[in-house]
Formats: C-alpha cells, sequence, structure tokens
C-alpha cells in the first residue's frame, strides 16, 4: 500500500475512533449530570443493568477532597467521620430509585472487581440550594422548644428534615430552619466498586 494511502487510512480509523470515544464520555456524562471515568476494567462477565441487584463499595467526596461518606470503615477512620457500629457494601436495586439518580446511573454497565469515579452535578445528586426551602417557624410552635438551638434537627410531619440555622430570642421568638439537603448544591465526586451482581 502506497505511505499516502497508509496515513489517510490511519487518519481515518483515529478520528472514526476519536468520535466514538467523544459519543460515550457525552453519554456517560448526560446520565450522571457529571463525567464518569473508569479506574479498573473488573474481572466479571455480568454487567449491572436496570433491575439488578449490587453490592458496592464507595467513598463519597466534595470537590475539595473533603470524604463526607463511605461504605469502608478504613476510610472512614482516616477522614475522621463519626464511626458507624459497623461497615459493609451498599446494596440497592440498579434504576429502582433507591439511590441518588446520577449514583444510580454511574454503575451501570459495571462489572465486578470494577471501579470508577463519577462527578456528580447537583441536578443529579441532592438537588440545588434554595432559599425556598429556608423558613421561620415560631419556636412556640416546635415541641421541646426550650431544647432548640442552632444545629437542631426538626422532623416535618410530612417527613422532610430540616437543621435550625438561626433562633431568636423573646415571647414571639422565631426559629430559622433549612429544608435543604446538607449536601444541596453541591457537586459531589464517588469512588466506586462493584463488589456484587445479583442478575434480575
Amino acid at each position: 500500500m502506497e505511505k499516502p494511502a497508509l496515513a489517510a487510512l490511519l487518519l481515518a480509523l483515529f478520528l472514526l475512533f476519536s468520535g466514538c470515544a467523544q459519543t460515550a464520555k457525552e453519554a456517560a456524562r448526560n446520565n450522571t449530570g457529571g463525567n464518569i471515568i473508569a479506574n479498573t476494567t473488573g474481572n466479571g462477565i455480568a454487567t449491572a443493568q436496570k433491575g439488578d441487584t449490587v453490592r458496592v463499595d464507595y467513598v463519597g467526596k466534595l470537590q475539595n477532597g473533603t470524604v463526607f461518606d463511605t461504605s469502608l470503615k478504613e476510610e472512614a477512620a482516616k477522614a475522621g467521620l463519626e464511626p458507624r457500629p459497623s461497615y459493609s457494601p451498599l446494596e440497592f436495586t440498579v434504576g429502582a430509585g433507591q439511590m441518588i439518580a446520577g449514583f444510580d446511573a454511574a454503575v451501570v454497565g459495571m462489572r465486578e472487581g470494577q471501579e470508577r469515579t463519577a462527578t456528580l452535578q447537583p441536578s443529579q445528586a441532592y438537588g440545588e440550594w434554595s432559599a425556598e426551602r429556608v423558613i421561620s417557624i415560631p419556636v412556640a410552635n416546635i415541641g421541646n422548644a426550650a431544647d432548640i438551638r442552632v444545629g437542631s434537627m426538626l422532623y416535618a410531619q410530612n417527613g422532610a428534615i430540616g437543621r435550625v440555622v438561626e433562633v431568636g430570642n423573646g415571647t414571639n421568638a422565631t426559629a430559622k430552619v433549612d429544608f435543604n439537603h446538607e449536601l444541596a448544591g453541591k457537586t459531589l465526586v464517588f469512588t466506586i466498586k462493584m463488589v456484587g451482581i445479583t442478575k434480575k
């Protein structure tokens, strides 16, 4: 084959595969609201799909590297997190809505033993922070009003959980309560390792 023809063929193949890689990367971004990087390929045959029950180990970090949650005892100790009674892989059914959307989407296609890092935008994690979810409540209307202080957790009848961020003084005092999730508005980075897959 002539050198120019060979060069043209190699260039065409390079462009073809570059296009495929870009398409896959864009698909990963669209599915998780962020990026997915495959750290290892894994050694299993089956891949996790919607409806499968999976077990994963994970480390969740903020963009600045602060660990906020993990299933691994060593990582929790290293990060100085409050110890749990026990540590074990997280088990859930893929696509059943048991997890935040981006985490759920990130495990699709993973094999046993595979590790991925997924960066999730707020839209695929705990949503954007909203001022509308911060409300003022008369302290007198709160049970155990005498115990209410900044940092107290309040549980609404609809199941919502809020944190007291400000408490006023006086007879008609109000407490400002933030019902946003504590990770609302944050981009999260999860390192996920597939431990086991039970096919549906």
